[in-house]
C-alpha cells in the first residue's frame, strides 16, 4: 500500500510504534516504500504527536494503528481500549490543538463490529440477532443457533453487535471519528475489514491471523489443529486487495457516511482453509479438536456489493492462489 499511497500523494509519512510483538527488531520495515519517510512513535503519546504535526500539515491520513486479537483483548483489555480508543482521541485532539485539521481520515474498522450479526430462521424466515454463544453453550459443544442460518454482515442492514473486547474498541473509534469528523468538517471514510491476510504480515504475532499461523505449522510437518468443529466460516481478503480499497478511500471522495465492507465475498469454513495449506506442504489432514476461544464468532462473511459499486473497487485474489503467494513469502524467509 505504501507504494500506491506514495504514487498518489507528493509526500508520505508513516509513524509505527514497532511494538516488539508484531515487529522483531525496531527498524524500518523492508516492504515499506523507499519514498515513505518513517517515524518512530506511538499514537498514545501526546508528545509524539506535537513532534509530527509542528513539522507537517496532513491532508489525508490512514488511521491503521490499532492493537488486535480477539482472545488477546479478553485478558488485555486495557491496552486494547488505550491503543484503540484513546490512540484516535489522543490524534483528534493533537490536530485540532495544531491547527492542522485534515481534509480525510480514512479508518482501517474491522468486520468485529458486528459480532455475530444478524440470523435467519430455517423454518420462518424471521431475522434475528442471537448475541454471544455463551459459555455453556460453547462447553457442550453447541456451536450454531438453533434452526438459524448467519446472513452475510452488511453495513448498511447489519446493526453492529460487538461480542470482543477489540469489536467493541473497533465499534468505538468509528463513532467518536464520526462524531469528530462531522463537527470538524473532516471526511472520515471508513472500511470494515475482513480476514485480512499475505505477506508482509506479521509472522511472530500470535495474533496477526489464521492464515499464517496454519502455514507455519504445515510447514514444520504437523498436523493444523482446527477449532469447534471445523464449520467455522470466514472471509478471507488479501492484502494487495485490501491496499487497493484503502488507497481509492485515501484518494477519492466517497457517496456515503455508512463504513464499507471489504472483503473477498466469499464465505470458506475453517476446515477448508486448513486443509488448502496442508496441501501446500504436504502436510498431515488438519485435525478438528473441539476446542473454542470466546468471543469467536461463528460465522463471519459480507456482502460486497456496495463496497464493488461505491468505490469501482473489486478484490482479484482467489483463497487459493492467495494462500499460495503468502505461503510462498514464508518459504522464501518473509520478513516485515
Amino acid at each position: 500500500m505504501s507504494r500506491a499511497l506514495a504514487d498518489r500523494f507528493a509526500r508520505l509519512v508513516v509513524i509505527d510504534n514497532m511494538l516488539p510483538q508484531v515487529h522483531p527488531r525496531a527498524e524500518r520495515p523492508r516492504m515499506l516504500d523507499p519514498r515513505a519517510e518513517f517515524v518512530i512513535g506511538d499514537v498514545t503519546r501526546r508528545d509524539d504527536w506535537a513532534a509530527l504535526l509542528a513539522r507537517l500539515r496532513p491532508d489525508v491520513i490512514v488511521h491503521l494503528a490499532a492493537e488486535t486479537g480477539t482472545a488477546q483483548s479478553l485478558t488485555e483489555a486495557t491496552r486494547h481500549a488505550e491503543v484503540n480508543v484513546v490512540g484516535t482521541t489522543m490524534m483528534l485532539d493533537a490536530l485540532a490543538a495544531a491547527g492542522a485539521l485534515p481534509r480525510r481520515i480514512v479508518l482501517s474498522s474491522s468486520r468485529a463490529v458486528y459480532g455475530e450479526g444478524q440470523w435467519r430462521d430455517r423454518t420462518t424466515g424471521a431475522l434475528s440477532y442471537p448475541g454471544q454463544r455463551s459459555r455453556p453453550m460453547l462447553e457442550a459443544g453447541q456451536w450454531d443457533f438453533p434452526n438459524l442460518v448467519a446472513q452475510p454482515f452488511e453495513a448498511a442492514v447489519t446493526v453492529p453487535r460487538p461480542t470482543s473486547v477489540y469489536g467493541a474498541t473497533k465499534l468505538a473509534q468509528e463513532h467518536i471519528l464520526s462524531a469528530w469528523g462531522q463537527a470538524m468538517g473532516v471526511e472520515t471514510p471508513m472500511l470494515r475489514l475482513q480476514n485480512v491476510y499475505g505477506p508482509g504480515q506479521s509472522l511472530t504475532n500470535p495474533y496477526t491471523g489464521i492464515v499464517p499461523l496454519f502455514a507455519r505449522i504445515a510447514k514444520a510437518g504437523d498436523a493444523i489443529p482446527v477449532y469447534e468443529d471445523g464449520a467455522i466460516i470466514r472471509d478471507f481478503v488479501f492484502i494487495d486487495d485490501v491496499a487497493a480499497a484503502l488507497v481509492h478511500a485515501a484518494s477519492e471522495g466517497l457517496p456515503s457516511t455508512l463504513p464499507y465492507d471489504v472483503g473477498l465475498g466469499e464465505h470458506h469454513s475453517i476446515h477448508d482453509l486448513a486443509r488448502l495449506v496442508a496441501r501446500l506442504y504436504d502436510a498431515p489432514e488438519p485435525v478438528v479438536n473441539g476446542k473454542f476461544r470466546h468471543g469467536d464468532v461463528r460465522a463471519a462473511g459480507c456482502s460486497i456489493a456496495r463496497t464493488e459499486r461505491d468505490l469501482g473497487w473489486r478484490p482479484k485474489v482467489g483463497l487459493a492462489d492467495g494462500v499460495a503467494a503468502l505461503c510462498r513469502w514464508i518459504d522464501t524467509g518473509g520478513k516485515d
